[in-house]
């Protein structure tokens, strides 16, 4: 099953591209594996606008979402889809700047404690050149941007929940909790143009990590589904291009969900196996060092066929235990 993704965006960093009559856009210099070509800032309204999700703490990043207001204009909210560091870390520089309130779901779910022995690794899958050479792209990046995932320390000043409307003049945004990618995240619907911001829940080069405990497939499942309801022209994601075909494309991703599940279940058919074992030859295809990510994804989807009943945990002994990333897994 494949998805028309679309890589063709090349982003003027510190740019301030006009979008439509009521939003903008800046894009940090922050592309990685899972950034894509970097974090897309939008600004919504004119005169008192909105921003949404700031991005990293890059100076010049911040300097170039400011650059873009027009004389007079200021910021005044500051919308933050979710708690993930490419999003969140230039928030508290911004608010320091402009004295925005910040919107968000609230705080970061559950962060497990780092199990050295519950990690999964595919270094040896890397050629010597490989290695080399993300050695080197970890060197050369900026200190501030080696920090990525979990925000732990962000908490809005208004919590928001599902259907509460944001107003500013001249703009409307509604707020749609998608739970998946993380427990807190939200899309936002500006009304005045049906467009939907929809952070990492739906983007256009890739899909979404889904990593357990604070990320679930179910949720995300449930969220996608959400979104077909709505009547939605467009949607912006904070990484890449627009989505100018949302109900189809978003039903692609529920059918890839679908075929990554069967893949696993066809995994398991042919005897016991691991996580390890498995992603190699489901993520052939992608950026091994996105492997480690693809990993928690298949833990998700595990997760969920142990929740129905249907996929194992086990020892040694074939006898069934805890779930674990690192757990043998069978067909119940």
């Amino acid at each position: 099953m494949t998805i028309a993704f679309n890589t063709d965006f090349e982003p003027v960093y510190g740019q301030v591209d006009e979008l439509s009559p009521l939003i903008r856009r800046v894009v940090a210099r922050n592309p990685n594996p899972f950034t894509f070509t970097g974090t897309g800032v939008y600004l919504v309204g004119r005169g008192s606008v909105a921003v949404i999700d700031p991005g990293p703490t890059l100076d010049e990043h911040i300097d170039a979402i400011v650059a873009a207001l027009d004389p007079g204009e200021r910021i005044s909210h500051v919308l933050v889809t979710h708690t993930h560091t490419d999003h969140t870390a230039g928030v508290a520089e911004l608010v320091a700047r402009t004295g925005a309130t910040t919107y968000g779901f609230g705080p970061h779910g559950p962060v497990p404690d780092h199990d050295p022995l519950d990690t999964v690794s595919f270094d040896e899958y890397f050629t010597a050149e490989e290695t080399e050479a993300f050695e080197k792209a970890w060197r050369d990046t900026p200190d501030e941007l080696k920090r990525e995932g979990p925000d732990v320390d962000f908490v809005p000043d208004i919590a928001v929940a599902d259907g509460d409307v944001i107003e500013g003049p001249g703009w409307t945004v509604e707020v749609v909790h998608t739970p998946g990618h993380t427990s807190n995240h939200v899309c936002f619907g500006l009304r005045e143009e049906k467009v939907l911001f929809t952070g990492d829940h739906v983007m256009g080069w890739a899909t979404s990590v889904i990593s357990p405990p604070d990320g679930d497939l179910f949720d995300y499942l449930a969220s996608l589904r959400k979104l077909l309801e709505r009547d939605d022209e467009r949607y912006w994601p904070t990484h890449g291009p627009a989505i100018d075909n949302p109900k189809e494309y978003v039903q692609s991703f529920l059918d890839h969900r679908l075929n990554r599940e069967a893949q696993i279940v066809a995994a398991l058919g042919t005897g016991p196996t691991t996580i390890k074992d498995i992603v190699p030859g489901m993520y052939a295809d992608v950026d091994k060092r996105l492997w480690r990510a693809a990993a928690n994804s298949v833990y998700s989807h595990l997760l969920a066929l142990h929740r129905q009943g249907r996929a194992l945990p086990v020892d040694g002994n074939g006898e069934p235990t805890e779930p674990a990333l690192t757990a043998t897994w069978r067909l119940a």
